[in-house]
């Protein structure tokens, strides 16, 4: 069984290559990406499985066993964001490959787009999957580098430019990782994440919270808490639809996974974590704030994606099972919807032309079925009952509240920046559906990656973003199993001795 580890990673990096080797051939390129994220999904739903009935998975690489070597790892945490992550993919390459049909006709090829797109999901894959620091570096700076080629293919000089931002930041935390890491190391003799919990608590209390922190900042920019959220706003919404769903639905939840992980094994605590309240409390609110001030829908989505860190955030920093457990199933709701969101987004601009909320109007009569699709994950994602999100929200208010005053009086802002998110949500609704039907706009840049305002949407196009909804709301249907899985997650989290003593077995 361990030997399926080391596939969610070299599946796509040889898919990939094939792409390339076959990049005359459009209907290779597109059969080879959606065969390889299946196979990736019903592996991880293997791994899943496997993990939830006898502990985590574990893979030694080139026969060098921890701490030595690089390990693999599937627990509940990893296998169920794997899971949940790749399901997104897919949807989103199938909506990317009939959009790129629509446009440019079934037989062009793409020479750069579904290599990146396939060397993207093998990072996001390895940064689940990797035990230890190192690894996780290489997987960022992998997502890194075919997420820049992705953001700014056929694109204008302003996409450039927000492209630049978001590489140039990047590579600034990149920086900070590797420094972070060489001071782990050069502090403790290695990077394995299992050891590093049994020797990071034995150095000095100053040089303890000096690495808590550096690493804090690293997946703080990458994950856009609060104030570090500043390039997100500015690079997502230049994105081309399908890219800004990937990047919105994996990417920050991506660094969040980190943060857990390395916070949990590395820096335990007994209390709730008076930092991350703090910036929980910021980012919730500046994100639910900013996206009120915005009228460029993508821009607004954008900004409501920083908020809705802020509620992992606060079952981080709770720090008790419940809490891990909540923000785990948040994240898992938070990927579906967000990445529904900006598909959505992109066919409303496809049929209107324009990204500007206030150049729109009445497409609840021309198309009843983009406003069903836009409807149920913007529920969704205000929390409204039965709605996965409400779920995943009840079960944080739940441990929040349990934790003592403080963490209760942060329960309370997750309750305003939710209605402060439905809000937002509600004047889109008002100024995209209803009112008078507005011609579509012509495209202001035709020779750029994406056709808008030719109200051409393929079938499949919404069938892709019709699938995300179904696995948003078979979170909802699901949520007893699932919150039981989360539960056990979050235990397991907390308690780190499952973990370390699958990864390092005898060399203890």
């Amino acid at each position: 069984m361990s030997t399926l580890l080391t596939l969610p990673v070299l599946l796509p990096i040889l898919g990939a290559a094939l792409t390339v080797v076959g990049s005359r051939s459009a209907t290779l390129q597109r059969a080879v990406g959606i065969v390889v994220l299946t196979a990736v999904a019903v592996i991880a739903a293997v791994l899943l499985v496997v993990a939830d009935r006898s502990g985590p998975i574990v893979e030694a690489l080139g026969g060098w066993a921890a701490p030595v070597g690089i390990a693999l790892v599937a627990d509940r945490l990893s296998a169920l964001l794997l899971l949940v992550s790749t399901l997104v993919t897919l949807a989103v390459l199938v909506y990317a490959i009939d959009q790129r049909i629509a446009d440019y006709g079934r037989g062009t090829a793409s020479t750069t787009f579904h290599p990146m797109y396939l060397m993207l999901c093998a990072g996001v894959s390895l940064a689940y999957l990797t035990g230890d620091l190192f690894t996780l570096f290489v997987a960022f700076e992998l997502m890194l580098t075919a997420s820049y080629v992705l953001i700014t293919r056929r694109t204008s000089a302003r996409r450039i430019r927000a492209g630049m931002t978001y590489v140039i930041v990047s590579l600034m935390s990149s920086l900070l990782f590797l420094t972070a890491v060489a001071m782990v190391y050069a502090a403790t003799g290695t990077v394995n994440l299992a050891a590093l919990s049994e020797r990071i608590g034995a150095l000095p209390p100053g040089l303890r919270t000096v690495l808590g922190l550096m690493l804090l900042v690293v997946f703080g920019i990458k994950a856009a808490i609060v104030p570090l959220h500043f390039w997100l706003p500015d690079s997502y919404p230049n994105a081309p639809g399908p890219v800004a769903a990937l990047f919105a639905g994996l990417l920050t939840k991506v660094s969040f996974y980190a943060l857990v992980r390395t916070q949990t094994l590395l820096f335990p605590r007994e209390s709730p974590w008076t930092l991350m309240l703090v910036l929980a409390v910021l980012t919730m609110l500046v994100g639910a704030l900013g996206a009120l001030a915005q009228n460029d829908l993508n821009r607004l989505l954008s900004f409501l994606l920083v908020s809705h860190i802020g509620f992992m955030l606060f079952g981080l920093a709770v720090f008790d099972p419940a809490s891990i457990s909540g923000a785990t199933l948040y994240a898992a709701h938070h990927i579906t919807v967000l990445a529904t969101l900006f598909l959505v987004s992109g066919l409303i601009t496809r049929r209107t032309g324009t990204v500007k909320l206030d150049e729109m109007g009445g497409l609840l009569c021309d198309a009843p079925g983009l406003a069903v699709l836009f409807a149920i994950p913007a529920l969704t994602l205000a929390g409204i009952p039965p709605t996965a999100g409400f779920v995943a929200k009840l079960g944080l208010l739940q441990a929040g509240a349990a934790a003592g005053p403080w963490p209760a009086v942060v329960a309370g802002v997750v309750i305003l920046a939710s209605l402060l998110t439905l809000y937002a949500l509600t004047r889109v609704w008002v100024r995209v559906f209803w009112g008078e039907p507005t011609p579509p706009l012509p495209d202001d840049d035709p020779d750029d990656e994406v056709q808008v305002g030719t109200a051409r949407s393929s079938v499949p196009m919404y069938l892709a973003t019709g699938g995300l909804i179904v696995a948003s709301l078979a979170i909802a249907v699901f949520a007893g199993p699932l919150s039981a899985l989360t539960g056990r997650a979050g235990a397991d989290l907390l308690a780190r001795e499952p973990y370390v003593t699958a990864v390092l077995g005898a060399a203890r």
